[in-house]
């Protein structure tokens, strides 16, 4: 996936969790943030970010964050990307679980929830893909939540229920940087996640992970990342 006008900016402060204020072409400016969670360890003042321009005038802010740097790597914050990423990867058959699809559609309901893909392949087996972003990293170990997910849990819940009605059934978390060790959730900022996703694997539930190539203006799926559930 590619962004179009991308500038280098510093970031400030962050007002909300929408909003960002940061220092660009010398002036300060207001930025939305392209992703509610905390990011704390990323969204630190004076990084370098990079930010999305916009001339609609009927946007609050001409800018989004879409990149952090964090050391020597770059990490794509925008939460809305990563199910993107994941349908170009499927129509591109780069993960390999799943590359004999013949239907691909993205924001399917199923009872009370919205999974992110719906799928069919051959044989009339359907199935559904609820897609995770991760952009925690501590000494390349790749974390989800961030924050607690409420939303996160309902998701897997009735996944395994899909599961159950005989759907094919797939987590996939994208890891918003490239190389990682391993994914794990995160017992520690959320243990009822951590046991909602053991469940679902003791399940049947697919659960697999993958890294992807960032650049300042680009992001795409590449490499595989185990997943550890201990």
């Amino acid at each position: 996936m590619k962004y179009n006008n991308i500038k280098s900016a510093k970031f400030i402060n962050r007002k909300n969790r929408f909003i960002a204020e940061i220092e660009i072409n010398n002036k300060i400016e207001l930025c939305h943030v392209k992703n509610t969670g905390r990011c704390k360890e990323l969204l630190v003042e004076g990084v370098e970010i990079f930010v999305e321009e916009n001339n609609n005038k009927n946007r609050k802010t001409k800018y989004s964050l879409i990149t952090v740097k964090k050391g020597n790597m770059l990490v794509n914050i925008d939460s809305q990307i990563p199910n993107y990423v994941v349908k170009e990867a499927l129509e591109n058959k780069v993960i390999k679980q799943l590359n004999d699809l013949t239907f691909i559609k993205q924001e399917v309901k199923y009872k009370n929830s919205r999974f992110d893909i719906y799928f069919e392949r051959e044989n009339n087996i359907k199935g559904f893909i609820e897609i995770k972003g991760v952009t925690l990293e501590e000494n390349g170990i790749v974390r989800f939540p961030d924050a607690p997910s409420e939303r996160a849990i309902k998701h897997i819940n009735e996944l395994i229920e899909a599961k159950k009605e005989g759907y094919e059934t797939y987590i996939i978390f994208v890891i918003q940087l490239k190389n990682v060790k391993y994914f794990e959730p995160n017992k520690k900022m959320h243990y009822v996640f951590y046991e909602t996703l053991k469940n679902a694997k003791n399940n049947g539930i697919h659960i697999l992970a993958y890294d992807c190539f960032v650049d300042i203006d680009e992001i795409v799926l590449k490499d595989s990342v185990k997943v550890l559930i201990q």
